[in-house]
């Protein structure tokens, strides 16, 4: 199903209206918390009268407040749609969700950028795009139609498209059912205009994606707030897009996960590993189920980055065992971990290493000695050798950021540091191995929001690092990327925006440094990053 259900900008009682004007016992839709700005409320026709059901985003998962967890609003959505009679009101009364009571935006492509005016999707294609670049916006002249606008041959060209009774054309001809199918149609055919120029639909021009000298930019327009009522700020908007973006990935195998051997083994139910990335325990017996781990192998986008990450849920008691084999087996030296054990009086992960330094704990076939425990403020580095058997020893190092606030995002300053503090560490692991060695491991509690803004972070800064500060990057499809490895990774726009603002910090402080200026978070891991790379 397409997120189509979804009106982001609608109140309660603009709700209700389209649901009794438009909609049909068991009609419902999705909108946008009027009082909670990272929640949603599930709105539904029952008879003559609405019911809103709120639906909690935590910055981990989406649940009713209480009951089944979901990575995602999709997946929410499909669950309660398919699973009859699991909807209840607190009498008991069923709750059904039968007809999607559509929205009007007419897609999610990447290409379409919705209120865009003609005036700056000119300056868009002309300063960003090339001959063959295109997008498609809504028409301010004429409300309800749209505009396809190409850059051909160093100039802009706007094309507009009728659209009506569901179908679209350009002013005749060839009609279609959707916009998308129309941009297909005429990427094949070219368009021949009245003054017999030819128009051809080469590049989809792709919004989000930007150089990182104007990141800066990006950011200051994203932040603007708009004074219409019931709008929100940009960044909600292209996190909107990438949310959009999701249900591509509703069908892709979570088969493992479901078995009655490993439900017990997953933190929360609905959150699963994809089959096709996720991490298999290997030394293993032939029990169905025996290699099953929920955590999953993310890559990055430099080169040579592949399996360069393990996104995984928190420990459970009776996972501690496994998810020090998935360690072990993957060669594993450093662990990022953001959560505490508990936050809230709710249970987040179970601790997998010993209490003290100088202590050693048994999980399962391995003992763990934590030799040293290091306290650097928001976060701590604890040094843990891990034996298996007879096996040699292996050392393993586990920073644990202790400062997320729950339900937000931490101080920028904070995770630069620790991740510039990792990635350091990692080299150095890397240089005195003088081999290959397996990939970081961070985790959250579900191994999703957190764990997904860590590790994209993460991917941009090594992108940088070995490529350069010319490049493009596009943070969207960044996290579409890791998204397509493992589900609902980046849970919220908050979250969405940090990674904007600690890679907009980032790119400030390495000029900064360069420039003898002063940095936001530790000057002499910047120091020692430029010296090591001369790229910058």
């Amino acid at each position: 199903m397409a997120r189509r259900w979804f009106h982001p900008t609608i109140s309660g009682l603009d709700a209700e209206k389209l649901l009794k004007q438009y909609g049909k016992h068991g009609s419902f839709l999705v909108r946008s918390s009027q009082t909670n700005k990272n929640d949603y409320a599930l709105s539904v026709l029952r008879g003559d009268s609405v019911l809103h059901v709120k639906i909690q985003n935590t910055g981990d998962f989406y649940d009713l407040y209480g009951g089944e967890k979901f990575a995602n609003l999709s997946e929410l959505i499909s669950y309660y749609t398919q699973e009859h009679n699991t909807l209840k009101e607190k009498n008991g009364n069923e709750i059904e969700l039968l007809d999607p009571l559509l929205s009007e935006d007419p897609t999610s492509e990447r290409w379409f950028h919705g209120n865009l005016s003609s005036r700056e999707s000119e300056e868009a294609l002309m300063q960003r795009g090339q001959d063959g670049s295109y997008l498609v916006r809504t028409s301010s002249s004429q409300p309800g139609r749209y505009v396809l606008t190409v850059r051909v041959k160093n100039e802009v060209t706007h094309i507009m498209i009728r659209a009506g009774r569901g179908v679209y054309d350009l002013g005749g001809g060839q009609q279609f059912c959707d916009l998308a199918s129309l941009i297909e149609h005429y990427k094949k055919h070219p368009i021949i205009e009245a003054n017999s120029r030819v128009v051809k639909l080469v590049y989809p021009f792709n919004a989000t994606r930007l150089t990182l000298s104007a990141i800066a930019g990006r950011f200051d327009e994203l932040s603007k707030e708009s004074d219409d009522v019931g709008a929100r700020a940009g960044f909600f908007e292209e996190f909107e897009q990438l949310q959009q973006m999701e249900a591509q990935f509703l069908e892709k195998p979570r088969i493992e996960g479901t078995r009655p051997e490993n439900k017990p083994k997953n933190r929360y139910k609905n959150i699963l590993p994809y089959d096709e990335t996720r991490v298999k325990l290997r030394d293993v017996g032939p029990e169905v189920g025996a290699d099953y781990i929920n955590a999953n192998y993310v890559n990055g986008e430099a080169a040579g980055t592949n399996h360069a990450y393990i996104a995984s849920q928190g420990c459970m008691p009776t996972t501690v065992p496994s998810f020090w084999q998935m360690i072990w087996e993957n060669d594993v030296h450093i662990v990022v971990m953001v959560t505490k054990e508990v936050e809230r009086g709710r249970h987040k992960c179970t601790r997998y290493w010993p209490d003290n330094a100088g202590d050693s704990a048994d999980y399962g076939g391995f003992r763990v000695l934590m030799q040293a425990e290091e306290d650097r403020g928001p976060f701590i580095i604890r040094t843990l050798v891990v034996q298996k058997g007879s096996d040699p020893a292996r050392t393993v190092y586990q920073y644990h950021y202790t400062n997320w606030p729950d339900h937000g995002v931490p101080d920028d300053a904070e995770i630069l540091s620790l991740l510039l503090t990792v990635r350091e560490h990692n080299k150095d692991v890397k240089e005195k191995s003088q081999r290959p060695v397996g990939p970081l491991l961070v985790h959250c509690s579900a191994g999703i929001g957190r764990t997904g803004t860590i590790i994209v972070i993460d991917i941009i800064m090594d992108k940088i690092e070995q490529e350069g500060t010319g490049i493009d990057v596009d943070i969207q499809k960044s996290i579409q990327g890791i998204r397509a490895q493992r589900s609902g990774m980046i849970q919220t726009a908050a979250q969405y925006r940090f990674v904007y603002k600690a890679i907009l910090d980032h790119i400030n402080n390495l000029r900064s440094v360069m420039e003898g200026g002063d940095v936001t978070t530790d000057r002499q891991l910047y120091e020692d990053l430029v010296l090591r790379q001369k790229k910058f």
